[in-house]
């Protein structure tokens, strides 16, 4: 077997054991295919670790940065209380009407809010309203604004808030100083920013599976 192969086999094996599909998130992955999104959502396994960490951060309030299709939305938000709140940007109004639907499905359309629009037009915009600093913020947007991204969330928080940052090792090429890429230079000074921020304690771990060769950033805010 191939490295992929073997990867791919390890995930359905912790899926299967761990984090067995219902109707509601095959359904979301099932329209979203149809609808023509990109599959670059979360993994099963990647879904239930952020419901995981949400759970632990005993999270009432949740930011997440790129919605796609709803998938990560949907585990994110079973995590909340009946009473909380889960705020969504997505770029694309084709991809945030099948997220829409599949929330509704997913019954947490009361706990779950969809903004459509560019993440850095409508973080400002949120600011402005004030709201009670988030618990959780789940970045996995544009790459190449990752450090503006996390820069928001740290205005958006406050201590012991839980910021996490996807797709970080993109293949390894993150290691690459010299690239111009433009989602390895975001990645890179996101990376970077979580590394030399006073209010920011985080690390960074290489993944393997059914997405390939990636990672994830965690970072918590001390103050």
């Amino acid at each position: 077997m191939s490295d992929s192969q073997i990867w791919d086999a390890v995930d359905a094996y912790f899926t299967a054991h761990l984090t067995p599909d219902d109707e509601v998130t095959r359904a979301a992955l099932r329209d979203s295919e149809a609808a023509g999104l990109p599959q670059i959502n979360v993994t099963a396994n990647q879904g239930k670790l952020l419901q995981l960490l949400a759970q632990i951060q005993g999270a009432r309030t949740i930011l997440e940065i790129g919605t796609l299709g709803g998938y990560s939305t949907i585990w994110l938000g079973r995590a909340l209380p009946a009473d909380g709140r889960l705020i969504s940007l997505e770029y694309d109004p084709k991809n945030a009407e099948v997220a829409i639907r599949n929330i509704a499905r997913a019954g947490l359309d009361k706990v779950v809010e969809v903004r459509v629009g560019a993440a850095l037009d409508s973080l400002p915009q949120l600011a402005d309203e004030n709201p009670p600093p988030f618990d959780l913020v789940f970045i996995d947007a544009d790459k190449a604004n990752n450090a503006r991204y996390v820069e928001w969330a740290l205005r958006l928080t406050s201590a012991g808030s839980l910021i996490v940052v996807d797709n970080v090792v993109r293949g390894g090429r993150v290691a690459d100083v010299d690239s111009s890429t433009p989602d390895i230079q975001g990645t890179r000074a996101a990376i970077e920013l979580i590394g030399t921020h006073p209010r920011l304690s985080g690390t960074a771990v290489q993944t393997v599976g059914g997405k390939g060769y990636d990672g994830f950033a965690l970072a918590r805010v001390l103050a």
